[in-house]
C-alpha cells in the first residue's frame, strides 16, 4: 500500500502573489513566507483529489469484480486500457495547464472548475452504472473511466503546477507540497471510512460538498506571480509551445533521473494499492467492518509522520530523508507475506508502520520536482509539462499494476472469494514480495542515481553546494 510524487534540486521559484489578506502581487519572502492559512488555501483542494483516488483505483475494482461479477481479465483489460490513455493525454494536459497560466490565473480556476463538475458526475456514473449486461457494462465502464480520468487529471495537474509555481527554497517547496499531501491523507481516511458507514450514495455526496469547497479555498488561496514575458529574440516555435515545449522536460537529465526513481517506487505502490482489498478480505479473512480501520490506520499514521519527515529534511536534506523512507518502508511491509487469516491486529501494526513511511513518498518527491524546475530555469513557464510527465508515470503504474497483476493472479489460480492455498499464496507473493523487491531497486536507484553523485560532487568542489542541486 503506497503511492508518491518526484526528486531532484532547486533554486529560488518565482515570487509569490499574495493571498487573501494581501493586495495582488504583494511579494512574499523565499523559504516559508506563506502563512498557514494561505498553505491551507492553496492544499485543502487535495482533500477531494485524494479521496476521489481511492474510490477509482482501490474500491473500484473489487466493486465491479464483486457486485456485478465482471471477470478478473475482463476488468483488468478495462483498468489498463483507461489507465493507459489517462497516463497519454497527461503530457498534453499538462501542455494546457501551462497555457491557461500564461493567459490568467482566473483561466485555470474557470477549466478547474469544469473538470471539477465532470469529475463529481463521473464518479457517480462509475459506482451507480445506468446498465446491465456484462457488455454494456463494459462500454460504460470504458466511457465513464475515460472521462473521469480526464477530469481529474486536468485539476490535479493544474493544481500541482500551482504549487510549484508558488516557489521558495527547499524547506518552502517541501511545506507547499506537505500541507497539499496531508489534506489528501485526510480525504483518504474519509474515503476509507465513508462507504463502510453510509454506503456509497453517502460518499459521492460528500466527495462533491469537498471538491466544491477545495476549488473554493483554492480560487481563494496564495497566487502565483505572472510569467515573466519571453525575450523578443525567442523563436518562434518557443513562442508557439507546440511539441518542443511538450517534450522539454526530457531534454533535463536530472529530470530524466529523478522519473526513473520515482516510476520504480511507483510500481512498487501501485501493486498493493491494487490488490489490498483482496488480501485482506481472502487472505486474512478480515471482515469487511475491519477494512477501513485498516485504510484508516495506514494513512492516518502517514498524515501524522509527515511533520517529523520535514524536521528530517531539515537535517539529512530532500533525497536522503527519502531514501529513509523507502528503507523503512520495505523493512516492515515484507512481514505482511507471513501473515495469513486471523492476523488483522498483525497487519494493523503493519499498516500504521507503513503508513508512517508513506510520509515520505507522498510529501518529498513532489517538492524533488520542484526543485528540478527551477533549477533547471523554467519556474513560472513550464511547471505544467513537467507534472504532465509526472503524472503519466504515476497513471501507467497503476495501469501496469491493474492490467498484468489482476490477469497474472488469475492464471496462477487466484479467484476472488476462492481461498485455496496455491492461489492465496500467490496473492501472498504478489502482494508483499514483489513490491518490496520493487522499492528496493528504486533505493538503490536513489541513492546512485541522484545521493551519490552529489556526494561525490561536493566532495570535489571546496565550496558549499548551492540551492538548485540534489541533496
Amino acid at each position: 500500500m503506497t503511492s508518491p510524487p518526484s526528486p531532484a534540486l532547486p533554486a529560488a521559484g518565482p515570487a509569490l502573489a499574495a493571498g487573501p489578506g494581501s493586495a495582488p502581487g504583494t511579494q512574499l519572502p523565499m523559504g516559508g513566507g506563506l502563512s498557514r492559512r494561505s498553505l491551507l488555501a492553496y492544499g485543502l483542494l487535495g482533500l477531494p483529489l485524494a479521496f476521489v483516488a481511492l474510490p477509482l483505483y482501490v474500491l473500484l475494482p473489487n466493486h465491479y469484480a464483486r457486485e456485478f461479477g465482471m471477470p478478473l481479465a475482463t476488468l483488468g483489460a478495462v483498468l489498463l486500457a483507461a489507465r493507459l490513455f489517462d497516463a497519454v493525454s497527461d503530457p498534453l494536459l499538462g501542455r494546457l495547464a501551462d497555457y491557461l497560466f500564461g493567459r490568467s490565473v482566473r483561466s485555470v480556476l474557470a477549466v478547474g472548475a469544469g473538470s471539477a463538475v465532470v469529475l463529481a458526475l463521473g464518479l457517480w456514473a462509475l459506482f451507480f452504472p445506468a446498465v446491465r449486461g456484462e457488455d454494456a457494462l463494459v462500454a460504460w465502464a470504458l466511457v465513464a473511466l475515460l472521462v473521469t480520468y480526464t477530469a481529474y487529471s486536468q485539476l490535479g495537474i493544474a493544481h500541482q503546477s500551482w504549487g510549484a509555481r508558488l516557489g521558495g527554497d527547499e524547506l518552502a517547496r517541501s511545506r507547499v507540497v506537505a500541507w497539499r499531501e496531508a489534506a489528501a491523507l485526510v480525504g483518504v481516511v474519509v474515503a476509507s471510512v465513508l462507504p463502510a458507514v453510509a454506503g456509497l450514495p453517502a460518499m459521492v455526496a460528500v466527495f462533491a460538498l469537498a471538491l466544491a469547497l477545495g476549488w473554493w479555498a483554492w480560487s481563494c488561496g496564495p497566487r502565483p506571480a505572472a510569467p515573466s514575458a519571453r525575450p523578443a529574440s525567442a523563436s518562434a516555435g518557443q513562442r508557439a509551445g507546440g511539441l518542443a515545449d511538450l517534450w522539454r522536460p526530457w531534454t533535463k537529465p536530472g529530470f530524466r533521473r529523478l522519473l526513473a526513481v520515482f516510476m520504480l517506487n511507483g510500481i512498487a505502490s501501485a501493486v498493493p494499492a491494487t490488490l489490498v482489498l483482496f488480501f485482506i478480505q481472502d487472505r486474512l479473512q478480515a471482515p469487511p467492518a475491519q477494512e477501513p480501520m485498516f485504510l484508516a490506520a495506514y494513512f492516518v499514521s502517514a498524515a501524522l509522520s509527515i511533520p517529523l519527515w520535514l524536521r528530517a529534511v531539515a537535517r539529512w536534506g530532500l533525497a536522503r530523508t527519502w531514501l529513509a523512507g523507502m528503507l523503512l518502508a520495505i523493512s516492515v511491509f515484507v512481514w505482511t507475506a507471513t501473515l495469513g487469516a486471523g492476523d488483522a491486529m498483525a497487519f494493523l501494526l503493519v499498516c500504521a508502520l507503513s503508513g508512517a513511511a508513506l510520509g515520505t513518498d507522498l510529501a518529498l518527491p513532489g517538492a524533488l520536482l520542484a526543485g528540478v524546475v527551477a533549477a533547471e530555469g523554467d519556474g513560472g513557464q513550464h511547471e505544467g509539462a513537467y507534472f504532465g510527465w509526472w503524472n503519466f508515470a504515476t497513471k501507467l503504474n497503476l495501469a501496469l499494476a491493474a492490467g498484468l497483476a489482476l490477469p497474472l493472479l488469475g492464471l496462477l489460480g487466484y479467484t476472488p472469494g476462492t481461498r485455496s492455498e496455491e492461489g492465496l499464496q500467490t496473492l501472498s507473493l504478489a502482494y508483499a514480495v514483489l513490491p518490496c523487491a520493487l522499492k528496493l531497486c528504486a533505493a538503490a536507484a536513489l541513492y546512485f542515481f541522484l545521493i551519490r553523485p552529489h556526494a561525490m560532487n561536493a566532495a570535489r568542489s571546496p565550496q558549499r553546494p548551492t540551492e538548485g542541486t540534489p541533496p
